[in-house]
C-alpha cells in the first residue's frame, strides 16, 4: 500500500498519456492488475488500474464499471469477450466475473461495488456500453482519483469520501442517460419495474456484443436473463426495434467488417470467425445487408486507409 495517497501513480495527471504502470501486486493497491482497496471493517469499492499489459481479475462480486483512458484492452466477462478503446466504458452486473488484459499501451480504471456500496447511485446504475467525449473522460478519469484517494481516508472523513464515490456515479448515470427512451418502452406498471427489466434485457444485448464470432441461441439468453424465450423475444423487439436473431446477424457483419478491413483472412476464414457456415451463406449475408461484395468492402477499406496514411 502506498504510504502516500498523492506518490501514487494514479495520481500524475499523465497516467492518461504516459505513465508506466508496474506489474500486478497481491496488495491492497494495485496498479496494472493494481486492486486499490480500503482497510476497514465495512463494505467498500474496490478500485482497479489496469496498464502497460497487466492482468487484473477481480476476486469480489459486485456491480462493475471499466473505463478506457488509452491503448486497448481486452475484457472477459459471463457476457463475452469486449474489447474496449479510448474513452469506452462498460458496466457489468455482479455475477459477470470480469477479467482484463491491457495491451503493450493500454490504461483502464474501474472500481467494483460490493453489495449495496454506492447507495442510490448503484441502483440507476444498469448494465450497458457506451463512449465518453474527450471532456466526460477527463472528468470521469479526475472523479475516479479523488474518490480512491479519500477511500484510503474513509475512517477518518467518511461523509467527503461518499460524496466523492456519489460524484463519480453519476458522472456514469449522465453516461446512461441515453437509455432513458428505450426505458419508457419496458414493460411494467412502475419506473423501477421498467428498470429491471430493461436491465436484464440489456444484459442480453451485451451477450449478443461479447459472442459476435458465433450464432446467439435464444434459450442462452433467456437463462442469462432469467425470462421465458418468449417474453425475451417479444421485449427484446420492443426495446431495441430488432428481434434478438437479427441483432446477432447484424452483429457479427459489423464484426466481419472490421476484419474484412484490418486483416488479410480470406473471405470465407472471415465468414467462418463471425458464425456463418459457409462462405456462401456469409456472402449472400454481407451483400443483403450492405449492398456490396465482401471483396469490394475490403477493397474500399483499403483504399481509404492508404489515402488517409
Amino acid at each position: 500500500m502506498y504510504a502516500n495517497p498523492s506518490s501514487s501513480p494514479l495520481a500524475n495527471p499523465a497516467l492518461a498519456t504516459r505513465a508506466a504502470l508496474p506489474l500486478a501486486v497481491p496488495m491492497a493497491r494495485r496498479v496494472s492488475g493494481i486492486e486499490l482497496t480500503t482497510a476497514h471493517a465495512e463494505p467498500a469499492p474496490r478500485w482497479f488500474a489496469v496498464g502497460r499489459s497487466g492482468h487484473s481479475r477481480p476476486a469480489e462480486r459486485g456491480f462493475s464499471i471499466w473505463f478506457q483512458l488509452r491503448g486497448r484492452t481486452r475484457l472477459s466477462a459471463r457476457e463475452g469477450e469486449f474489447d474496449l478503446g479510448p474513452g469506452e466504458w462498460l458496466a457489468l452486473e455482479r455475477d459477470s466475473a470480469p477479467d482484463l488484459l491491457a495491451s503493450a499501451h493500454g490504461a483502464t480504471l474501474g472500481l467494483v461495488l460490493p453489495g449495496d456500496v454506492g447507495g442510490r447511485g448503484r441502483a440507476e446504475l444498469l448494465p450497458g456500453r457506451g463512449r465518453m467525449t474527450a471532456r466526460d473522460l477527463r472528468i470521469a478519469l479526475r472523479l475516479w482519483r479523488n474518490a480512491e484517494r479519500l477511500s484510503t481516508l474513509v475512517a477518518r472523513d467518511p461523509m467527503h469520501a461518499q460524496r466523492a464515490l456519489q460524484s463519480l456515479l453519476a458522472h456514469f448515470i449522465g453516461q446512461q442517460r441515453s437509455m432513458d427512451a428505450a426505458i419508457a418502452r419496458c414493460p411494467g406498471r412502475s419506473v423501477r419495474r421498467k428498470r429491471q427489466v430493461f436491465g436484464r434485457m440489456q444484459r442480453a444485448r451485451l451477450f449478443l456484443e461479447g459472442h459476435r464470432h458465433r450464432v446467439v441461441r435464444l434459450t442462452e439468453l433467456a437463462e442469462l436473463t432469467s425470462f421465458s424465450s418468449w417474453y425475451l423475444s417479444k421485449t427484446f423487439h420492443c426495446i431495441y426495434d430488432e428481434s434478438p436473431q437479427a441483432a446477432s446477424v447484424r452483429l457479427r457483419l459489423e464484426r466481419a467488417c472490421e476484419l474484412l478491413a484490418q486483416s488479410d483472412c480470406a473471405i470465407g476464414e472471415v465468414g467462418a470467425a463471425c458464425g456463418f457456415d459457409n462462405s456462401c451463406s456469409f456472402a449472400r449475408a454481407f451483400r443483403a445487408r450492405f449492398r456490396v461484395t465482401a471483396t469490394a468492402y475490403r477493397e474500399s477499406a483499403r483504399a481509404v486507409r492508404h489515402v488517409r496514411a
